[in-house]
């Protein structure tokens, strides 16, 4: 499992979702942002104003994703993020898409401002995705959380989108449930 952590965070930090849902013969990496921010502006700003940032994040997940299919294949590979991470981990799917063990984001949606086409080649054929976020996240509005939902379906996922009333920005107990489900089944 790769975690990728939100803005202002750390690897650490999102260690300890993977701390929540250890199984035996799993491995947790989190890789860390320089200055703890995988891009510099809001995940809704047009996409060039996050350059060169964001290439570079994508491209890491890239290489680390490449690393790790040396000798463990895709289905069993479950990328996962947390808000900044979360939408870096969405627009790194989509951008890559094929069948993975799972896609998992707490409090994100696909990068680029209102309107960015989301024209993405490939398709997940049925990868599960979880996609879970308050309803009133004050980082993270929900008709991104559906949008990401509505394409990343469009594209093969079997997705599974929840918002939870008041809950807040924070990772859930109901969506560390889903995430050991998500991963129990790989």
């Amino acid at each position: 499992m790769i975690l990728v952590h939100g803005r202002g965070a750390t690897a650490e930090d999102i260690m300890s979702v993977a701390a929540q849902v250890q199984l035996p013969r799993w491995a947790y990496l989190a890789p860390q942002a320089t200055g703890n921010a995988w891009y510099p502006n809001p995940f809704t700003a047009p996409i060039e104003s996050n350059e060169p940032h964001l290439s570079a994040a994508l491209e890491m997940l890239t290489r680390l994703v490449e690393r790790i299919e040396a000798s463990v294949p895709a289905h069993r590979i479950v990328l996962l993020g947390f808000s900044q991470g979360a939408c870096l981990t969405l627009e790194f799917a989509a951008r890559n898409a094929r069948r993975m063990g799972g896609v998992v984001a707490f409090s994100g949606g696909l990068i680029g401002p209102d309107g960015t086409p989301r024209d993405y080649p490939g398709g997940f054929e049925g990868t599960p995705v979880f996609l879970g976020c308050s309803d009133v996240d004050p980082y993270i509005r929900r008709d991104r959380v559906e949008e990401a939902g509505v394409v990343l379906a469009g594209m093969g996922a079997d997705v599974d989108l929840r918002l939870y009333p008041g809950m807040g920005h924070l990772v859930g107990e109901d969506e560390i449930a889903r995430l050991e489900e998500l991963v129990a089944s790989v």
